[in-house]
């Protein structure tokens, strides 16, 4: 299983202008892509990854263990959210974070992800520590609640039409194929041809961020970076417009506090070349902030 590191050669730029003998946290390692391109470009470097997901961790170490064994890579399993709270993530020279979707998570069936893939409709990043799935949420929410989560985090205009057709569902919504199926019934064919884009797409993200609290989770991270280390390099890579203006007003509002200052005065964006090769970097944007040294 491959993953494509996207903006990558934007993120060893920064790094290299920022300490060529860096210890780095990944804080999303998914299948190590980032952590692996930046072992081999910077051989003085040392890696911490860490990912809420179990499944993501195990891969990663298939493809890092040489790194693992010359103790330059070392992984974690823990939410980024909760840096704060583990002594081990403190006091870096740089902070990465990759926040899309893993290629293992989209392309395993089981996990429940892909509106491409039929399988059970979980969509949990770390299925042993969460109890609410996707189809749990289906089952338990009212039109209401479904219509607002798919309008918040997916910004789906036809939200209200989408959550209502789930809600009179005859049975259970359990697969992925069943909320694909409802979701294409409830639009007319007009509609989804002006779409651009698969029916289901919008009702997916909106389901994963939710159930995952993706965004909650990034303002805890973004509320305790500036405590974890005081001259460090932070770098995201954001995929929608929800998580790119939390990070935005994050560093606009640490950059006025004095704590350091912003390198990305506008985000950078993946090269013509790369959507090329790599379709799913066409919406990424990249930002970048150096901490204070005290």
């Amino acid at each position: 299983m491959h993953h494509q590191p996207v903006m990558i050669n934007e993120v060893l730029t920064l790094i290299a202008s920022h300490s060529l003998h860096a210890r780095i946290l990944d804080g999303t390692l998914g299948l190590g892509g980032y952590s692996e391109a930046i072992l081999q470009h910077f051989p003085d470097s040392s890696v911490l990854g860490i990912d809420r997901d179990s499944q993501a961790i195990a891969f990663s170490l298939e493809r890092l263990g040489d790194y693992e064994a010359s103790s330059r890579f070392s992984s974690l399993h823990a939410n980024f959210g909760n840096l704060a709270e583990i002594p081990e993530c403190r006091d870096y020279d740089v902070y990465v974070f990759d926040l899309g979707v893993s290629n293992m998570q989209l392309t395993l069936p089981e996990r429940g992800f892909s509106f491409q893939n039929d399988g059970p409709l979980d969509m949990r990043m770390n299925p042993s520590g969460q109890d609410m799935s996707a189809a749990d949420l289906l089952r338990l929410s009212d039109a209401d609640s479904l219509a607002k989560i798919f309008w918040d985090y997916g910004e789906e205009r036809y939200s209200r039409l989408i959550a209502q057709a789930i809600k009179h569902s005859t049975s259970p919504i359990t697969t992925t194929a069943e909320l694909v199926s409802v979701i294409r019934s409830a639009l007319p064919q007009p509609v989804q041809r002006k779409m651009g884009t698969h029916p289901a797409r919008r009702v997916f993200q909106a389901l994963r961020i939710y159930v995952n609290n993706e965004m909650g989770e990034l303002e805890n991270l973004l509320h305790s970076l500036p405590s974890l280390s005081h001259d460090a390099l932070i770098i995201f890579v954001s995929y929608h417009s929800l998580e790119d203006r939390l990070i935005k007003h994050a560093f606009r509002k640490w950059q006025t506090d004095g704590k350091g200052k912003i390198l990305t005065r506008h985000p950078l964006v993946p090269s013509e070349e790369e959507t090329a090769e790599n379709y799913k970097a066409r919406s990424a944007k990249l930002r970048a902030f150096c901490m204070n040294a005290d």
